[in-house]
């Protein structure tokens, strides 16, 4: 860059002053008359203002009122009007291509010699097109085949220096504007101007000759010209042009310190060539300069802005400056909409991007897709799904085809909605149009498979993917790992990982799925294994990853590698302020330092996780140290859900049968002056009882019996009393519970009444028959067949057909065991009409009777002497297919 080392760019004032101007004098010609034939009219050699970017600055001069040369000769008047109407037609019969003088004012003198002029009407006389010609024509002729003072010499003297000026810039080669430019030196009419530099600054930029454009800028500072805002703005759009930033920035710094400040259309090429190499911050560096600089800017300029200041990550200066451009009268863009509504859908600004999208309807602008997809990107994830399906509903009303992209976000909405029959469909539909190209939409109906459950279909979609040649992104492998590890399918899972560890560290979704999976196959080895395998990695582990492992530590009893692993990660800086991840540290740090600790420091309970605590119990029950699971013990009474978390942890170590561990936290609880919640004794009563140590669970009800007892825990030993044989305790321990006002459910008092009836307590069997009628109206099908047939066995028939009448009076539906057992009622009775009536109604009720039934009934005919009726019966049974023999 040669003119860095002019004085121009040190600063300072004008190196010369400005020159006078000068009008030039008219050059007559040889021919003063018009002539029939005219010259061909040329058409501009060069392109429009690199810089021009259509935007409407260059509006006509209005007509003055007042001339201050007004015309002597109303001839002449006449005459400029007639040549105006002329020259009207004559573009309209020749196109829109036609150029056509530009009229400017002229005194009596000018229009006299315009008349007596050769043009004729044409923009330039006969000598300069001849000028203009012989030079294009040099275009045809190799470098050095010519001498541009021996082709020009026969213009010697005939060429004003603004009808050079002329043929210079309507030259199409840079090589025909370099050699004349030179030749154009030699005349003595030549002075040196900024127009003639900037003539060739221009031919030189739109071709890329930089250095020659930069030398000649050089050149135009040693003449003593003093660079104006159009020169500048010539040499910063030909670096903008061809993509010479670092040259582009460093002459506009320079161009500021002389003062010049360019045109808006300068500015408009400068921030959109910075724009196209995503020089976003160069962009945003720019406009502020343009704003200080009080250059108004155009709707180009706030379209090219907006989009850099988005993706520069300033979204309220853009928002800021899209209002501003509203203001000033410049209507938005689409492209702009789009913008900002895909940056309120980012930071989640809904009503911001709701009024955007009605902002831009109303000015009856059509959404692309990508708009469209951004405000249901917005939608899915706001989970406001019903406009969403309006949105999609509109694009339907005004016929505008969704491409893949908005299919797959219209899928995951059915997916969240549980619509899954509705996603595969659409799915389908996407398949069908020949849009199924994406990666992401095939991922999209895979996760929904796997949200309803449905690994397989979610496996063959990813097999689809891969059928039809579609790279697997390690995104893929992340949902194709989930897929294996639904299916339970080690191996496959082990597959899918290993091909995600190669496209990187894998992420804590996944690592929390395969070690889940060891966890759930009991893979206690591979388990531990994988556990030190990511602490070894350094992974960033999560919350979720922390819970996981610190849960694998605690049920297999590793009580080192837990504490280990929870002071590497209560260090870290993002888990200062996690509670569960601290409550571990704070804990497990503290028996480290030692056990004074304990009782000089007691932490806050506050500050503390109550599920930590419960893990960490988990974790020490497997210890002898009890000194430490009771004082975490203490710490989690003190949380507001402690004791229900200590209970569920007793019920949790019954169903994993680790009975011990179960006892021992219940034995602390008691010595700590607590009870366990009612469904965690119910739990280990209810283990006793299947165990058959009855004593054991008499022993806990016992100690556990209190005001405080709940109908679950006296259930439960009613039920434990009924299966170990002991109906009397039973039907004394349901005493004491109704008269506590405990409704002990139907399924334990059929329990009690089969126990009394098989024992023969009758009498014990009514009481609890006749009380549960009066006073439960939760009875079930289930609970008066146990009373039906508890009355048939006590020989109280009466009161068994009152039992089922009160049955149906309250709606209750009969089974094929009711009437099996009714069947005997009213046999014993002696009653065979209502017998044989019973099992009519159940033929009639379309219920499967067995051969008990039909066996009962033959069998009270049979003691009756109804011979004949218990044959017919025995054939109607086999004729039904059943078998005989089978009941005995």
């Amino acid at each position: 860059m040669e003119w860095a080392r002019s004085s121009f760019f040190s600063g300072g004032t004008s190196l010369l002053p400005p020159l006078p101007a000068t009008t030039p004098t008219p050059t007559p010609s040889s021919n003063s008359k018009f002539k029939s034939c005219k010259p061909r009219p040329l058409r501009s050699s060069l392109s429009p203002d690199p810089w021009s970017l259509s935007d409407g600055l260059d509006k006509p001069k209005p007509r003055s009122k007042n001339p201050k040369n007004p015309l002597s000769d109303d001839n002449a008047r006449r005459i400029i009007k007639a040549k105006a109407r002329y020259l009207s037609a004559l573009r309209r019969n020749q196109g829109p291509r036609v150029q056509t003088p530009r009229w400017i004012r002229r005194s009596p003198e000018q229009m006299v010699q315009y008349l007596h002029d050769d043009r004729n009407g044409h923009l330039h006389g006969r000598h300069v097109v001849a000028a203009i010609k012989t030079v294009r024509a040099l275009a045809e002729k190799r470098e050095g085949e010519y001498d541009m003072r021996m082709v020009m010499s026969g213009f010697v003297g005939k060429l004003s220096f603004r009808e050079m000026c002329v043929v210079l810039k309507e030259q199409k080669g840079w090589r025909q504007v370099r050699d004349f430019f030179a030749w154009m030196k030699l005349q003595f009419c030549y002075r040196p101007s900024v127009i003639v530099y900037t003539i060739v600054l221009r031919a030189y930029g739109q071709v890329g000759k930089i250095n020659l454009a930069e030398q000649t800028f050089l050149e135009l500072l040693e003449a003593g010209c003093e660079p104006d805002e159009v020169a500048c703005g010539t040499l910063l759009c030909t670096y903008a042009r061809w993509g010479r930033h670092k040259a582009m920035l460093s002459f506009y710094s320079a161009v500021e310190e002389r003062g010049v400040v360019p045109s808006v259309a300068v500015f408009n090429f400068m921030l959109s060539s910075l724009q196209k190499k995503s020089l976003h911050q160069n962009v945003v560096e720019l406009w502020r300069k343009m704003v200080g600089k009080r250059v108004a800017p155009n709707g180009f300029t706030y379209t090219v802005v907006i989009s850099s200041l988005i993706k520069e990550g300033c979204g309220d200066e853009a928002l800021q400056t899209f209002y501003e451009m509203k203001k000033a009268g410049f209507l938005p863009e689409e492209v702009t909409y789009s913008l900002l509504i895909n940056l309120c859908t980012k930071n989640g600004s809904w009503d911001e991007a709701i009024g955007l999208y009605e902002d831009m309807r109303s000015l009856k602008i059509i959404p692309s897709n990508y708009t469209r997809a951004s405000l249901l990107t917005l939608c899915y994830r706001k989970g406001d799904y019903s406009k969403a399906l309006a949105l999609f509903s509109e694009m339907g009303r005004h016929k505008v085809a969704p491409d893949e992209v908005i299919y797959g976000l219209l899928v995951r909405i059915y997916g969240k909605l549980g619509l899954y029959e509705d996603a595969e469909n659409t799915f389908k539909e996407i398949e069908h149009l020949g849009l199924l190209t994406n990666e992401k939409t095939y991922l999209a109906m895979a996760q929904v498979h796997l949200s309803s459950g449905n690994a397989d279909k979610a496996l063959n979609v990813i097999k689809l993917m891969k059928s039809k040649e579609i790279w697997y992104s390690r995104y893929a492998y992340i949902v194709l790992l989930q897929c294996h590890v639904r299916r339970r399918d080690l191996g496959s899972a082990e597959g899918a990982f290993l091909a995600l560890s190669k496209t990187g560290l894998p992420d804590v979704g996944s690592l929390s799925d395969m070690l889940n999976l060891y966890i759930n196959l009991d893979q206690t080895e591979k388990a531990k294994e994988f556990t030190l395998r990511i602490r070894e990695d350094l992974v960033e582990c999560g919350e979720e990853l922390f819970k996981t492992i610190i849960r694998f530590y605690c049920k297999n009893g590793m009580i080192s590698e837990a504490e280990q692993f929870a002071r590497e990660i209560g260090g870290v800086g993002s888990f200062a302020d996690n509670k569960f991840v601290q409550t571990f540290y704070r804990i497990i740090h503290g028996e480290y330092k030692g056990q004074e600790k304990y009782e000089k420091n007691i932490a806050v309970p506050d500050l503390l996780d109550s599920m930590a605590l419960g893990l960490m119990l988990t974790l020490y029950l497997a210890d002898s140290r009890s000194r430490n699971m009771e004082y975490i013990l203490k710490l989690l009474l003190e949380t507001a859900d402690g004791l229900s978390i200590a209970s569920r942890l007793i019920g949790y170590f019954v169903r994993e049968g680790d009975i011990s561990k179960a006892e021992a936290l219940n034995s602390h609880l008691i010595r700590l002056g607590c009870r366990a919640e009612d469904e965690a004794i119910a739990s280990l009563i209810s283990w006793y009882a299947k165990g058959e140590k009855l004593d054991k669970a008499e022993a806990i009800f016992l100690k556990e019996d209190s005001p405080l007892s709940g109908k679950l825990v006296s259930k439960c030993m009613v039920d434990a009393y009924a299966k170990s044989g002991r109906p009397e305790d039973a039907y004394s321990l349901y005493r004491k519970a109704t008269e506590k006002g405990h409704d002990l459910g139907p399924v334990t008092i059929s329990i009690i009444v089969n126990a009394l009836t098989t024992s023969r307590k009758h009498k014990e069997a009514e009481d609890i028959v006749r009380k549960s009628l009066q006073e439960s109206s939760e009875l079930d099908t289930v609970v008066f067949n146990t009373f039906i047939k508890a009355m048939l066995e006590a020989g109280k028939l009466n009161f068994a057909e009152r039992i089922y009448e009160q049955m149906l009076s309250i709606g209750v539906a009969p089974s094929i065991r009711t009437f099996n057992t009714m069947i005997s009622v009213y046999g014993r009775g002696g009653k065979l009409n209502k017998a044989a009536e019973m099992f009519g109604t159940a033929h009639c009720l379309a219920l499967p009777l067995d051969e008990k039934a039909y066996m009962n009934l033959i069998g009270f005919y049979c003691k009756a002497g109804e011979r004949q009726e218990a044959s017919l019966l025995f054939a109607k049974m086999k004729e039904e297919g059943i078998k005989p023999g089978k009941v005995r």
